[in-house]
């Protein structure tokens, strides 16, 4: 194995918990808007990971795919809308009702900080991977 899939394994690492990072934004952005109907209101986004084995390699052979994680998806929430009494707001029914997504702020902020240290974590492969080939190429002065 080459010492550089590793920036490749870290790197594809860094991208998934960016779509993650970015999924969360967008819940805690919309957490609380609101809508006129349970349809029309926001669905909270959530990234599907999916991990990617190299397969064996024959001698001589390159292995079609290395070993990473990708999004295979985002998921959106099926949960209900809550539904609240506003009966000032602008958008609010008849009843005085309005839609507001069913989005966990502290679940979300939560997410955020694992989506964050995640990240971190494969700043350091980089780092660590990086620190390893300089003192592997220094290994020959002397």
């Amino acid at each position: 194995m080459s010492s550089f899939k590793s920036f490749d394994i870290a790197g594809s690492g860094m991208a998934a918990q960016s779509v993650r990072l970015n999924t969360t934004a967008s819940n805690l952005a919309n957490a609380d808007s609101v809508s006129t109907t349970a349809a029309g209101v926001y669905k909270a986004r959530h990234p599907i990971f999916e991990a990617v084995r190299a397969q064996l390699a024959t001698p001589g052979i390159q292995p079609e795919s290395q070993p990473a994680v990708r999004v295979s998806g985002i998921y959106e929430s099926t949960a209900p809308a809550s539904q609240r009494y506003e009966p000032g707001n602008p958008l609010a029914d008849a009843n005085g009702y309005v839609f507001a997504p069913a989005v966990n702020v502290v679940e979300e902020m939560v997410n955020m900080i694992s989506a964050s240290r995640s990240y971190q974590n494969n700043v350091e492969v980089m780092n660590t991977s990086k620190d390893l080939l300089l003192a592997t190429l220094r290994l020959g002065q002397g």
